[in-house]
């Protein structure tokens, strides 16, 4: 039977609603609204990360939780790089390698995701670093995995260091964020630093007792992008307007005029900072998931911001 014009109107409205359902969950995702972000994925690669155990610079177990961490990217089409140099430390030469994956857009210009993936080295007990060392690899590579596929016009570099935390017992003088600054040093030599608008670290993210306050070594226009994000978002309880300084992987980038911001969960009272307490039982999906969706919320954001084009 022959519809009329009516009963068109009806099918014409009823096609629309159904191509806005479909379509609205990628604009948002687009957009890198809340939800997002698979927090329990990432867990799920953070006790794998634990797993290997202990995990200092030159560790054959940090090897292999490399080999596997390419792997991974490898499966999101991301462009992987391994960027070896030998650090010279209190302990002696040690080798590193800092790991970069590549997404390109359509633009030149780089904003970076980083994090370390390395361990602090304790004799007298075994450190796995399931937050400190472990939640920021974890995170990244869900990152890798959010971007696949994606349309976006900066390029994106996720970089996952080596050599973050110091050999001594404390973190002094230059016995630090080995893999930062010998990235720093080789995109200053090949003269692509310019080229980096942005730099977000994550550092101790997956912390179940999420606080991330507002740091005042990084740069006030990107903290500012951040943490609007986060609170738009609804996650202002996590991201409160408290001052903090940390000095972290994000400073190398700091005084090489590179604008950066640490988005960091640090507070050395909390009883298992640098203790065989950090384990899983301490962090999170839930803070996984909420770092994530602030990071893709504020790539996003960067995508349309004058501080970066």
């Amino acid at each position: 039977m022959p519809r009329s014009k009516l009963q068109n109107i009806w099918v014409a409205l009823g096609a629309g609603c159904l191509l806005l359902f479909l379509v609205a969950p990628l604009c948002l995702r687009a957009e890198g609204q809340a939800g997002n972000f698979d927090g329990e994925r990432a867990f799920a690669d953070l006790k794998h990360v634990v797993d290997y155990g202990p995990r200092p610079s030159g560790s054959a177990a940090l090897g292999e939780e490399r080999q596997w961490i390419e792997g991974q990217l490898k499966q999101t089409g991301a462009q992987v790089e391994e960027d070896a140099f030998t650090a010279s430390t209190p302990a002696g030469d040690i080798p590193m390698a800092n790991i970069v994956a590549k997404f390109p857009g359509s633009q030149s210009k780089i904003v970076m995701v980083t994090g370390h993936y390395d361990t602090k080295r304790f004799s007298d007990f075994r450190f796995v670093g399931a937050n400190d060392g472990g939640s920021s690899a974890a995170l990244l590579l869900e990152l890798a995995r959010e971007l696949k596929g994606r349309k976006h016009a900066l390029t994106y570099w996720l970089v996952f260091f080596d050599g973050e935390e110091a050999v001594r017992p404390n973190w002094e003088g230059d016995d630090n964020t080995y893999g930062s600054r010998h990235l720093v040093a080789q995109l200053t030599s090949s003269g692509e630093l310019g080229r980096v608008g942005a730099m977000i670290l994550v550092d101790m993210i997956g912390d179940s007792n999420l606080v991330i306050k507002r740091d005042k070594l990084s740069t006030p226009w990107l903290v500012d992008t951040v943490f609007s994000a986060a609170h738009r978002l609804g996650y202002a309880k996590y991201f409160p307007d408290d001052p903090t300084s940390v000095d972290d992987d994000h400073i190398p980038f700091v005084n090489a005029g590179v604008p950066s911001v640490d988005v960091i969960c640090f507070d050395p009272n909390d009883g298992y900072w640098h203790t065989a307490k950090d384990t899983l039982a301490h962090c999170s999906a839930e803070s996984l998931t909420i770092v994530g969706n602030v990071v893709l919320a504020t790539l996003a954001d960067l995508e349309k911001s004058p501080y970066i084009h």
